[in-house]
């Protein structure tokens, strides 16, 4: 794993080969993650695995102009989550659009294909609540993003994260209290 935080740090310092080097390292890990996000969706999810990877990962590393900064492997790992998390959303939004349905999707009714709207707004509040709570709680909102996006137990999400477990479980604790607040919250 030492390659990984290395490659990490040719990417900082601008070296154009060290991108080539890290998908290799980090890919299969990344496309299990992904996978075992998009399992948790609506059926009917058109978003894949790899394409999921493939764009998160040139958001993390494909735009040069952007300088990233990344302290270790879990630091890389959790930023994917975000990366992840961030398309998930966008690709949720894209599909509610008028342009694209409006969240409407085919059903099918004997022979005919009939649309119905069965999107619900879910995933719009858990995302605009995880984002006020990472405001306030960066750590705790890593967490929950490694373990909703990336599909981490406690145990791996702490680990991936460099903290303690009983850090881990009483910031997921926390997490989940004020997070069900939010979303239950009438408004």
């Amino acid at each position: 794993m030492l390659d990984v935080t290395r490659i990490l740090s040719q990417i900082e310092s601008g070296d154009p080969q060290a991108a080539e080097q890290l998908l290799p390292l980090v890919y299969d890990e990344l496309r299990k993650l992904a996978a075992a996000k998009l399992a948790h969706e609506k059926p009917g999810q058109t978003l894949q695995a790899t394409a999921l990877v493939h764009e998160a990962y040139l958001r993390l590393v494909g735009n040069c102009d952007a300088q990233q900064h990344w302290n270790s492997r879990g630091h890389f790992f959790a930023a994917a989550a975000e990366a992840m998390r961030r398309i998930v959303v966008e690709n949720a939004r894209r599909k509610k659009a008028d342009k694209y349905g409006g969240g409407w999707q085919r059903q099918e009714l004997l022979d005919a294909e009939l649309a119905v709207d069965s999107m619900g707004e879910d995933l719009f509040e858990v995302d605009e609540a995880l984002t006020r709570f990472a405001a306030e709680h960066p750590r705790a909102a890593r967490l929950v993003h490694v373990r909703f996006f990336l599909g981490q137990s406690l145990e791996e999400a702490a680990t991936l994260l460099g903290v303690d477990a009983r850090t881990a479980y009483r910031d997921w604790a926390y997490a989940r209290a004020w997070l069900r607040r939010e979303i239950d919250r009438p408004g």
